[in-house]
């Protein structure tokens, strides 16, 4: 027996008819994660020993039918667990094994009494997109282990398409947990940039930043992000906003929704093979009453170098703590306080981050920052003013999550329109700080995901996930699991 078939809804009934005991669940969890871990490569961190003893815990008290209680959940490793290693895939933190506090989704999670059964594997900082840039591990897609699974939040989609864990959180801060549920055909939010709060996680690009739920279907999406949201007077960034019930949404009700699709979502870069998959998507939304417009967003085209200027910007003063004084492993090779500090970063940082500091240095030297920095700010301010736009007149703008399915690991021969739609059509949900879901949405000739995108104007969860919802049980897309370690139903 895995994890697969059950939804939270299901397995929640089954403790509370005694069906099941927590612990039976968190050993389901482990056996998965036994048959399959050495493949997959999603966990950086699994604690057996701590999770078993919680679900004993919860055993023994009686099992309350609240919150997530018992659900076996996995935590992306940039966000801080209490004594509990978090390394953010960096060797510069390889010995960073007692943080003192958790991040507040983890003690919200605590609260609702989910199990955490590890950590999962990143692009070193949450800097990449393929889950490449780990300094422990290559993670591998489940539907095909020669390809990525995405990233930055790849060890948090392979976990959950694999069946180890129930569900797990990942970040995005330009695509990060949509692109890999895509590619590993999952349900990823990134929620409205406020909502959740960002204490706690170890930051890239703090404006841009968010963290959000990664799960089999669409319902159980909404479960977890009922109960990480919230105002958190440790997070000057996280909003006050009446917090509904996004579970009440899923009423799959669309008649009369307005959906735009922009033209610059479906040009040079994506696959004939995605286009379909969107074509049809849309063509069901509207044999269940939904209307649908093309539109242009124009200024989405600068998304990637936007992204890029202030992503990398942010990110070097981010990262500016970790010079073995105030955090991360200290050199030994060094004879001065100076030379110490040098070394650090040298040895600690992986290739990618030390790329991306130097191009975010650069950009905000003092003779580069009104050409580079600023004007990209001025871009964003566009693209979110073109969304403004949209929304006056749409419900909510849907298009490809990725321009095409994952690529192998190793590929060092992507089409350059590829990797510029990528941010295309991802990037511009986070310049904008607005909510997107993406949902699978079909399978390639190879037998690997897409993912249909579904954005929302600012605090409009509550329609995505209905949107989403809606499509999900008109389509048998989310019910295909893929073929690894043996039974898979």
């Amino acid at each position: 027996m895995s994890l697969f078939g059950y939804t939270i809804k299901e397995l929640e009934e089954k403790l509370h008819k005694k069906e099941m005991s927590v612990s039976e669940l968190v050993d389901m969890s482990f056996d998965r994660i036994n048959e399959v871990e050495d493949d997959v490569q999603a966990f950086i961190t699994i604690d057996e020993e701590h999770a078993k003893s919680q679900a004993k815990q919860i055993d023994e008290a009686g099992y309350k039918k609240e919150g997530l209680t018992g659900l076996p959940v996995g935590i992306k490793d940039n966000i801080v667990t209490k004594d509990f290693r978090t390394t953010c895939a960096s060797k510069i933190l390889e010995n960073f094994d007692s943080p003192l506090y958790d991040a507040t989704v983890v003690q919200k999670l605590n609260d609702a009494n989910a199990v955490t059964i590890g950590k999962l594997n990143l692009d070193e900082f949450a800097m990449g997109s393929t889950t490449e840039t780990s300094a422990y591990k290559v993670t591998r897609n489940p539907w095909n282990l020669d390809h990525v699974p995405g990233g930055s939040s790849g060890g948090s989609a392979a976990a959950v398409a694999a069946g180890e864990v129930l569900f797990s959180l990942g970040t995005d801060t330009g695509g990060s947990i949509r692109q890999p549920a895509s590619f590993c055909g999952i349900v990823g939010m990134k929620p409205t940039y406020g909502l959740v709060s960002r204490y706690g996680l170890v930051a890239m690009a703090p404006s841009l930043d968010q963290i959000g739920p990664m799960t089999q279907t669409v319902e159980d999406n909404a479960r977890v992000l009922e109960a990480i949201v919230g105002q958190d007077k440790q997070d000057a960034t996280s909003i006050a906003a009446d917090i509904e019930s996004y579970t009440k949404s899923l009423t799959e009700d669309v008649k009369g929704l307005r959906i735009a699709v922009p033209e610059e979502y479906l040009g040079a870069g994506v696959s004939e093979e995605v286009r379909e998959s969107v074509m049809n998507a849309l063509k069901m939304f509207e044999l269940l009453g939904a209307t649908v417009d093309k539109v242009s967003l124009p200024h989405s085209t600068y998304a990637a170098s936007t992204y890029k200027m202030i992503s990398s910007a942010e990110g070097s003063t981010a990262l500016g703590r970790f010079d073995g004084i105030r955090f991360g492993v200290r050199s030994e090779n060094a004879d001065n306080m100076i030379d110490m500090m040098k070394n650090s970063r040298g040895e600690g940082f992986g290739e990618e981050v030390k790329r991306r500091i130097l191009l975010g240095t650069h950009v905000l030297s003092s003779s580069n920052y009104e050409t580079y920095f600023e004007k990209a700010q001025k871009l964003r301010t566009l693209i979110s003013k073109e969304f403004e736009t949209i929304f006056s007149t749409y419900d909510v703008v849907i298009g490809p999550t990725t321009p095409t399915t994952a690529f192998k690991i190793g590929d060092d021969s992507i089409d350059p329109l590829v990797k510029k739609m990528s941010d295309i059509l991802v990037a511009p949900v986070n310049l904008a700080g607005l909510p997107s879901i993406s949902v699978p949405c079909g399978f390639s000739e190879e037998g690997l995901p897409f993912g249909l995108q579904i954005i929302g104007n600012h605090l409009t969860e509550g329609t995505l996930y209905r949107v989403a919802h809606a499509y999900e049980r008109a389509t048998n897309h989310h019910k295909k699991r893929p073929m690894l370690g043996g039974a898979n139903e």
